[in-house]
């Protein structure tokens, strides 16, 4: 087995995950982390925790959707208790077939996607971690050779996080204290949004820092009361199905227009439900050991110059105690290349120009 394997599973467990003596632990394995897994059991039982594995697969799933009629039982009890017993779950991800949910009906997808929301929302409540293992599907979709896309994820996942925890806190910090965030891109994006008494997430790949990836390297937060227009001009794929050049217009922080490549998949997810139409997330990309598209949400987010919104659900971890945010049966990130003619503002200052940030040496401030 690649000795990497063995340190992927091993800053998993330890600074990601922090598994202890004791802890309930669902390993949720995805078709093609056989591998990954196996050395994940053998850290989770070196920590004295209690494993549970659960596989999944993409096919898995079109198969039950495509068969399903009626209407889906709404969080049935023996899924709902699976994660309201568990401490620590973990999401192996590792692509078979990257488009297996193609075919499946918006409708059956949506319906399905809302019935289950508490049992997402419970294994939301656990110290989860979601991460991925390199297979030749994934790297077929980033465009690589497998050994080329082995390293590029190896090299996202087996770095100095305490060291990029440090960096990213400046961010962190500047967005605590303050109230409104402004956005432009010589793409077409301009836009403001509120963060006035939100609380920015140094997302650094532990749960210590309320942070749920492996690789991370991003700041966000639940921004609120969007006004204005972004062009979210690096591709993505939602369930399938690729969106490319995504358009939103925002009044009072609701979309109230969209355009893009394919208008079909937007409407899908602005239908969802009402909180579809919000922003739950923004979120600042500083990890630059993610330098290239990989048409994977988990790396693509984290790429140093760029930022991500999220319509739907925002993260309790970004809210004070006495505040909800949006709520919704979806969350689904969005990215905007911040490399050229581009820039954020906190409260009028710039804080990155053309992806950099006002602290680092190469800084324009003109």
């Amino acid at each position: 087995m690649d000795e990497r394997i063995h340190e992927h599973a091993r800053i998993l467990t330890d600074w990601s995950a922090d598994i202890g003596a004791g802890d309930n632990v669902v390993m949720i394995v995805e078709n093609g982390a056989h591998e990954l897994a196996v050395a994940v059991a053998e850290q989770v039982g070196q920590r004295n925790g209690n494993l549970l594995t659960k596989y999944t697969s993409g096919e898995i799933d079109r198969a039950y959707l495509r068969a399903h009629e009626g209407e889906f039982d709404s969080d049935p009890a023996h899924a709902l208790s699976l994660y309201e017993n568990a401490d620590v779950v973990l999401s192996l991800n590792a692509g078979h077939n990257t488009n297996a949910w193609t075919d499946i009906p918006h409708d059956t997808k949506q319906a399905y996607d809302t019935a289950t929301q508490a049992v997402r929302e419970a294994r939301l409540d656990t110290d989860w971690v979601k991460t991925i293992h390199p297979t030749r599907a994934l790297a077929q979709q980033a465009g690589m050779a497998y050994e080329t896309y082995q390293d590029f994820v190896y090299d996202a996942i087996i770095r100095d996080w305490e060291g990029l925890a440090t960096e990213m806190d400046r961010l962190k910090r500047r967005l605590d204290a303050g109230s409104e965030v402004a956005i432009q891109t010589a793409a077409g994006t301009d836009v403001t949004m509120s963060i006035e008494d939100r609380l920015a997430v140094n997302s650094a790949a532990t749960v210590r820092y309320d942070s749920h990836n492996l690789p991370s390297g991003e700041v966000f937060t639940a921004p609120t009361d969007t006004d204005g227009t972004v062009v979210f001009d690096v591709p993505l794929t939602y369930y399938g199905e690729r969106l490319e050049r995504a358009t939103l217009t925002f009044e009072d922080g609701r979309v109230v227009d969209y355009a893009g490549d394919n208008e079909d998949v937007l409407a899908e997810i602005l239908t969802t439900d009402d909180g579809a139409k919000r922003l739950g997330e923004l979120g600042i990309g500083m990890n630059r050991g993610i330098d290239r598209f990989t048409n994977n949400i988990l790396f693509d987010e984290k790429m140093g110059d760029t930022v991500h919104m999220a319509l739907g659900r925002a993260y309790e971890a970004c809210l004070p105690d006495d505040q909800t945010g949006n709520q919704s049966a979806v969350h689904v990130d969005m990215i905007a290349d911040m490399s050229t003619d581009a820039t954020i503002e906190i409260d009028g200052e710039i804080i990155q120009r053309n992806g950099t940030f006002r602290w680092e040496e190469e800084f324009d401030a003109a």
